[in-house]
C-alpha cells in the first residue's frame, strides 16, 4: 500500500519506525544497523523528513537522537496510515469482533519498534479466552494482512520489553 506511494525503500522504512509508536525514537548509526541500510541513506531520509517537519531531532549525549513529531498537523493520520498499512488495524478489529472479552491487545517484537519483519507478536491479555479458535484466527488475519502473526495468550503482561498497547478496554 505504501510502497506505490512511497517509492524509497528507506524513507518507508524509517516512516514504519518512528509513526508505530511515538515512543521510538533514534540515532544515525543505530538506525542504519536496525534497518540495514548505509548511514548516507539513514542521513539523506532523515534529513528530508526532518525538513518536512515529521520528526524532531536533539542533542543528548553528544549525538544526534530523532522522534517523531506528536505536532505536526498530519500526525495522526499518518499513524492510521502506518497501521493501515501494517494491517495492525485489522488485527485489532478481527480479535475484538471475534473474541469479546479481551482487556488487552499488545503488540511486541519488531514491529513494536517499527520493524516490518513480516512477523507481527501479539499478547492477547484477557479471561477464558479460546486458544483454538485464536489459532484459527491467526491463519485468517495472515491472509488478510499478508504478515505471519503470532497471538500469546495470558491473563496479565508484565514486560520491560519494547511492546505497544494496541488496545485496552482500561
Amino acid at each position: 500500500m505504501l510502497g506505490e506511494l512511497i517509492k524509497s525503500k528507506t524513507r518507508l522504512r524509517l516512516l514504519l519506525r518512528f509513526f508505530v509508536s511515538q515512543a521510538n525514537s533514534g540515532y544515525l548509526n543505530g538506525l542504519a544497523t536496525d534497518l540495514n541500510e548505509s548511514t548516507n541513506s539513514i542521513r539523506k531520509e532523515l534529513n528530508n523528513l526532518y525538513a518536512a517537519g515529521y520528526i524532531n531531532r536533539f542533542k543528548k549525549n553528544n549525538k544526534i537522537e530523532y522522534k517523531v513529531n506528536i505536532d505536526h498537523p498530519l500526525y495522526d493520520v499518518l499513524k492510521k496510515v502506518v497501521y493501515k498499512h501494517l494491517g495492525l488495524e485489522d488485527l485489532v478489529e478481527k480479535v475484538l469482533e471475534r473474541m469479546g472479552n479481551v482487556e488487552k491487545i499488545i503488540l511486541v517484537g519488531d514491529y513494536a519498534i517499527g520493524i516490518d519483519s513480516g512477523t507481527i507478536e501479539v499478547f492477547l491479555i484477557g479471561k477464558k479466552l479460546n486458544a483454538n479458535y485464536i489459532s484459527q484466527l491467526e491463519t485468517k488475519i495472515e491472509g488478510l494482512i499478508g504478515r505471519k502473526v503470532n497471538f500469546y495468550i495470558g491473563t496479565k503482561f508484565d514486560s520491560k520489553q519494547n511492546n505497544l498497547t494496541l488496545y485496552s478496554n482500561e
